[in-house]
């Protein structure tokens, strides 16, 4: 059964728009975070080691098959 009042409507409206608000603080927040400078260094050794170690376990592979 379909609920017609415009009252529950509009109550479910206003929860809606709360949860999405809501939503949007938490990406917002986590966005500032992954940018904050200490984290975006951190982010970034860690992906230069990354890339260390995946070159140098190519290197090895290259090495032993050849």
């Amino acid at each position: 059964m379909l609920n017609t009042d415009p009252g529950m409507a509009g109550s479910a409206e206003r929860r809606l728009e709360r949860s999405v608000d809501a939503a949007l603080r938490v990406i917002a927040a986590a966005h500032v975070e992954r940018q904050a400078p200490p984290i975006s260094a951190a982010r970034r050794r860690l992906s230069e080691v990354y890339g260390a170690t995946r070159l140098a376990k190519r290197l090895e592979r290259e090495q032993r098959s050849a």
